[in-house]
């Protein structure tokens, strides 16, 4: 057995105090002892002390020590090896030997097992004699800080970390972390450790470092660890929950709104867990940035993945809802915040109560409204304008205006807005009495009516027919230096003229020209009020003030007062107003000239006749030279009337005056059977079938039924189609042998006593029922062949036509101007109006 001496505590205390000297001094004191026991015991004293120093923190130390070059030290390797368990026989490197531990005396003080030294990066364990001690982790944390501590970040850090006398492990690093307050620090030694074979994920070791980044405020650096962090769990196959919704509530935190969508979306996409609270950070950042739609987007998903939100969110999320329009969402939300005993603010309630109001939902409004008071919050003023508001536009005016006195006994002052609206919705509405009331209290609360709740008043007032109430707020208007409004200025001055104070009116008028308004158009609707009443003396009195005070009006209503003075027989007054009509440009057309060419028809006094024809003269119309055509000569014409009438209906445009040209015919028919000019009204006749004016007038059905409809003509016009058709009937059968089974006159109840008085005159064989006069082919084959037929058929009327033309004055359908139809009046209404 070999005597194995070691060095003495103190020395070797001393050693490590003063490295350099204690080792020259010893190596001298121990000059005694052989070379073998010299260097095993040296080896060991420089081993331990390694060790030691490693452990105790003086590694460089240890570097400082230097053993002299002596052939005496020729075992030191075979030494080392032994130690490690590897000596070069192979066998086992165990120690067996007792080692005696000495004083400085040389005494023994210490017998037993050595205490083996480790390899650095290898062992995890120290000999403690036959017993192996692993690392205290502890000792390996304390270790690793320390050196964290001091050399912070760069490659002088991570040489040190290599150099640690044990191999760490994530728990070690984790703990680190821990201890290490310094993020940088932090995160060297983070990196440091991702770069080693025994490195595995960690959700806590980045949890810290993000708590680290985070109050440095360094989000580019989360961003950039958030990116290792997706590409470590992707590589491994680990989630991060923690680290990952930490991240995202930092992100969300900092208002970061897109990087943290992005790392939402990442997240997501990994198919990782998304807590509570980063649903609630994520949604609450979007609200506050005004994206309530993003916001809904990830309530979308938090509602799918399970999760729900907290109070403060709720608080948020429901008056977004509600405000974008989403209001079973906001009310589902709201019933929800309740069954998890969450108390709803007041801002809740607000929204949903003004949301609702607004979308009409009345009754939940209310609703909402009691069960806030039920959780004794009191309404704000605002919120009672939003209810009245809401009920006043719904039209419930009783329940607003409840809320307005609940409102007003609560404390609140009401606002000029809520003053207004009360206002005019209760005059709009025609409660005048409580918009007045309301009115006059708004005046002693200091509030200015605005010119839009004096013109609604006043407008309600003038479409009541108060005029003095009008009058009264028109002049309190005035004088508050209120200019009125257009419309305001209309419904006074319609009132005025309904009321017939053409004065007032007309001062009215002239002021409003004073305030700078353009009083043409109210001056003419004025004037249109009179005519419409028939009063055409006012009408022409105030037309006479227009005229003085330089004010104009439009042709139409120039035509629509001479119609009316046509009308009542005012012909002095009329032409006057239609020279005006036609020297202003105006284009007298068909209708008009006919509509004078029928009041010359019923014209029965000579003196009004000659007014008459004045006037037709005036309207400068192509149809006045062809009336006086006809009643020429054919030397004065130069062709024959039949040519004459060709001529004048080709120039008319059947395209826009069909129905004016057929009116012309029935009226032109009557004006010349009245005059006896028979052959030339069956000119006009033959001419106007021609150009298809009365197109089913006259219809053959081959030998069963001959059918003459005149039901849609005037009388003149129906006997000269009569005795015309008649003709034509009458050479088809005689001429040409085609005789028909039955014979019809289609006449109406109006034209079936004219016409059948003037075929009773000559015999016809011609019955009379409801609407039709019928006679068989063969009857009026026979009637045909006598003299009187022929001569009433190709000649005049016959001799007793006197009495036949004084029933024709008495049944002239009426002709009256006020008829603006294009189609021709009907005999009918004529019939029943006389």
């Amino acid at each position: 057995m070999i005597n194995c001496r070691k060095l003495n505590p103190r020395t070797l205390y001393s050693l490590t105090r003063n490295p350099t000297s204690s080792c020259t001094s010893s190596f001298h004191s121990f000059n005694s002892i052989t070379p073998n026991l010299y260097t095993i015991e040296l080896y060991s004293c420089c081993k331990s002390f390694s060790f030691l120093s490693s452990i105790m923190g003086f590694s460089s130390i240890s570097q400082k020590l230097s053993l002299p070059k002596d052939p005496n030290f020729v075992n030191l390797s075979f030494s080392r090896n032994y130690c490690s368990g590897k000596n070069s026989d192979g066998g086992s490197g165990e120690w067996t030997e007792e080692i005696e531990y000495l004083d400085e005396s040389g005494s023994v003080i210490y017998s037993g097992k050595g205490v083996r030294s480790v390899e650095p990066g290898v062992d995890d364990h120290v000999m403690v004699g036959g017993i192996k001690k692993p690392f205290l982790n502890a000792s390996a944390v304390a270790k690793i800080v320390e050196v964290v501590k001091r050399w912070k970040w760069g490659p002088e850090l991570e040489t040190q970390l290599d150099k640690l006398q044990f191999v760490p492990t994530m728990t070690h690093i984790t703990q680190a972390l821990k201890v290490v307050k310094d993020s940088d620090a932090c995160l060297s030694l983070f990196r440091w450790a991702r770069r080693q074979s025994w490195y595995l994920p960690n959700d806590e070791c980045y949890a810290m470092l993000f708590d680290g980044l985070n109050q440095n405020r360094d989000f580019d650096g989360i961003q950039l660890l958030f990116d290792e962090m997706v590409g470590d769990s992707s590589n491994n196959g680990i989630s991060s929950f923690t680290a990952y919704n930490r991240v995202i509530q930092y992100l969300a935190k900092a208002e970061k709104l897109e990087v943290s969508f992005c790392c939402f979306k990442k997240v997501q996409d990994s198919g990782c867990k998304i807590d509570v609270q980063t649903y609630n950070s994520l949604i609450t950042l979007f609200l506050n940035k005004g994206l309530p739609y993003k916001a809904f987007e990830i309530y979308g998903s938090m509602e799918a993945a399970g999760c729900l939100l907290d109070g403060s969110t709720y608080e948020l999320m429901i008056p977004s809802l509600a405000k974008s329009g989403r209001l079973d969402a906001a009310f589902k939300l709201f019933q929800e915040m309740k069954e998890r005993n969450f108390r709803p603010g007041f801002n809740v309630f607000s929204s949903l109560v003004d949301s609702m109001g607004k979308a009409g939902r009345l009754d939940t409004s209310m609703k909402v409204y009691m069960e806030m008071q039920g959780y004794g919050l009191r309404s704000s003023a605002t919120m009672y304008v939003s209810l009245i508001e809401s009920y006043v536009k719904a039209g419930k005016l009783d329940t607003a205006l409840r809320l307005w006195d609940e409102m007003k006994k609560t404390g609140f002052r009401p606002n000029f807005g809520l003053y207004t609206l009360i206002v005019e919705s209760h005059a709009k509405s025609g409660k005048l009495d409580i918009a007045m009331s309301a009115f006059k209290d708004m005046e002693k609360a200091g509030f200015l009516p605005t010119p839009s709740t004096y013109s609604c008043l006043l407008e309600m007032h003038s479409a009541t027919g108060q005029v003095d109430s009008a009058m009264k707020l028109y002049n309190s208007m005035t004088n508050a230096g209120m200019r009125p409004g257009l419309s305001t200025y209309t419904a006074l001055l319609t009132l005025l003229a309904n009321k017939k104070l053409v004065d007032v009116a007309a001062k009215i008028l002239l002021e409003m020209k004073a305030m700078g308004y353009s009083v043409d158009v109210s001056a003419s609707d004025v004037l249109m009020v009179y005519i419409k009443d028939g009063s055409v003396d006012l009408a022409l009195r105030w037309l006479r003030f227009m005229g003085s005070s330089g004010i104009r009006t439009n042709n139409f209503i120039i035509r629509q007062l001479f119609e009316s003075c046509m009308k009542n027989g005012l012909y002095e007054s009329a032409k006057p107003l239609l020279e005006t009509y036609v020297s202003s440009a105006a284009k007298v057309d068909l209708i008009l000239y006919t509509s004078i060419l029928a009041h010359l028809v019923r014209c029965q006094e000579e003196e009004n006749e000659k007014h008459l024809m004045s006037i037709l003269s005036a309207t400068k119309h192509r149809a006045h030279p062809f009336m006086c055509g006809l009643f020429t000569g054919p030397e004065q014409r130069k062709q024959p009337v039949l040519s004459f009438v060709r001529e004048f209906f080709q120039s008319i445009d059947y395209e826009l005056e069909e129905g004016a040209a057929r009116y012309f015919v029935n009226v032109l028919l009557n004006y010349l059977v009245l005059m006896g000019q028979i052959n030339r009204a069956r000119c006009v006749w033959k001419v106007a079938y021609e150009n298809k004016l009365f197109p089913k007038a006259i219809v053959f059905d081959q030998h069963i039924a001959w059918s003459l409809d005149v039901r849609n003509l005037s009388v003149g016009a129906a006997l000269i189609a009569v005795a015309h058709t008649l003709h034509r009937f009458r050479k088809r059968m005689l001429y040409y042998g085609a005789v028909p089974r039955r014979i019809k006159l289609v006449t109406g109840p109006t034209l079936k006593i004219v016409v059948a008085q003037m075929l009773s005159s000559v015999e016809s064989p011609f019955e009379v029922s409801k609407v039709v006069l019928r006679a068989p082919g063969d009857s009026v084959m026979e009637w045909f062949k006598k003299p009187i037929v022929q001569q009433f058929l190709l000649n005049e009327i016959p001799s007793r036509s006197d009495i036949l033309l004084h029933k024709l004055n008495t049944l002239f359908p009426s002709s009256a101007p006020e008829i603006r139809s294009m189609s021709p009046p009907k005999p009918l209404i004529a019939r029943r109006a006389m």
